[in-house]
């Protein structure tokens, strides 16, 4: 059987946690923030855990970084 290939858009974007949870950014920080409040652009910054039929589509997408 070959080699399943990563899809290289969803790597650049997601990351695995050691338990096997998806990490991913926040949107909406990147232009048009001068009307964004302060403790708003605070809670973009971070990064937050997909939920579980979210994670089933990544895991599809990048076979190799799942548990």
């Amino acid at each position: 059987m070959p080699k399943l290939k990563t899809n290289r858009a969803a790597a650049k974007r997601f990351r695995f946690t050691k338990n096997g949870k998806v990490k991913k950014g926040s949107a909406f920080l990147r232009h048009n923030l001068s009307h964004k409040s302060p403790k708003a652009k605070r809670k973009l910054g971070g990064t937050s855990v997909l939920d579980e039929a979210d994670m089933k589509e990544i895991y599809k997408l990048m076979p190799y970084g799942a548990k």
